[in-house]
Parts: structure tokens; C-alpha cells; sequence
């Protein structure tokens, strides 16, 4: 790819500090997560190399409110920006609102398909990482000059692995900082 995606992920909610699934469960920013997303504007203040992009987000609360105090920061208009529902996060289906270890408490069979191939397992009612890096990809492929993106970590996964060709086992195992813009150049990743 010959433009620089500058991604961002929505800072941390309540759910997230405990270590639940959030997948598309409306959740908002705790305070940490309002901080992260006010740091995150300021660093990319430091790197555009114009105001003048497009910024394009998930239409989910947490990527909203992470926008709209990202643009604050960079003394943008908060509100004046383009969501895409091929940005919302996976859906984790039945295990939304759970953490692993209630996953393997309450459902072990399910728990013990996931840990086999968590690239292609799909929760009931939910989607695998398979699923939503094809629903990410054709934002991918259409995304026609520098841009600056506010997502979820489920998206970023899938964003790297299109863009770096990663195996479904390295999709699922890349971190996903809440405190750092990923830079997306030359076919690399730098952390601003």
C-alpha cells in the first residue's frame, strides 16, 4: 500500500480494564480511556503531515467519543467525520460481557474449539476472525490516500494481517495498545 493509515484504538472502558469481551456491546470510555484518546490526538498532532485527510470510524459509542476527543486535540471540529459498520468490532456473540475465564467455566467445549484455532472459531451468534478480516479488507482495498482510522483491537488485528500477510494464528496473538497510534508505512508498522 502506497498511503499512510494512521490507527488508532478507541482508549479503554470499564470492560476492557476487567478483561471482558466487549465485541459490539455498547460500552463507553472510562477515564483512563478519555486520557488515552486526548494522547493519542496530541501524537498525531506531531506526525500529520496535514489536517487535511479524511477520518474515518467504527460508529460504535467508545470509537465516537475516542474521535471526537482525538479531533478536539487537534483543534478539528469533534463531530465532523465518516463512520463505516465494516469498522464495528467482531462480534463475540454469546461470550460478549464474559472473560476467558468465565468462557472456560461456563462453556468448556466451546472454550476448548476456541483454544484450538481462535483464527476461524466463531462464537454462537458471533464472528471469527476470519469473518471480520473480509469485512475489514474492502475498507482496505477502497482506502485511496493517507487517512486517519479510530477502530476497535479486533480490527487492528485484522488490519495488520491484510497489510502484512500474516498466518490467522499471528492475527490473533498481535497486541493492540489503546496508548499508541499505529503508523502504517511502506509496509511497516511505527508506533507514534
Amino acid at each position: 500500500m502506497k498511503h499512510t493509515i494512521y490507527f488508532v484504538r478507541h482508549g479503554e472502558t470499564d470492560w476492557n480494564h476487567a478483561g471482558r469481551f466487549q465485541g459490539q456491546v455498547e460500552i463507553p470510555l472510562n477515564e483512563r480511556g478519555r486520557g488515552q484518546a486526548r494522547r493519542n490526538g496530541r501524537a498525531l498532532k506531531d506526525h500529520l503531515p496535514s489536517l487535511d485527510l479524511p477520518f474515518l470510524a467504527s460508529p460504535m459509542l467508545r470509537t465516537s467519543e475516542t474521535m471526537e476527543l482525538l479531533r478536539g486535540e487537534l483543534g478539528l471540529p469533534p463531530k465532523d467525520y465518516a463512520t463505516d459498520d465494516r469498522l464495528k468490532e467482531i462480534s463475540f456473540g454469546k461470550f460478549e460481557g464474559l472473560t476467558s475465564a468465565e468462557i472456560d467455566e461456563q462453556h468448556p467445549d466451546l472454550a476448548t474449539e476456541r483454544n484450538k484455532d481462535k483464527f476461524s472459531f466463531a462464537p454462537p451468534d458471533g464472528e471469527s476472525y476470519a469473518m471480520l478480516t473480509e469485512r475489514v479488507r474492502g475498507i482496505i482495498e477502497e482506502i485511496d490516500g493517507d487517512i486517519v482510522i479510530v477502530a476497535h483491537g479486533g480490527v487492528s488485528r485484522a488490519v495488520r494481517g491484510i497489510l502484512h500477510n500474516l498466518s490467522g494464528s499471528e492475527v490473533v496473538a498481535l497486541p493492540t495498545p489503546q496508548d499508541q497510534v499505529m503508523k502504517f508505512i511502506d509496509g511497516r508498522v511505527v508506533l507514534i
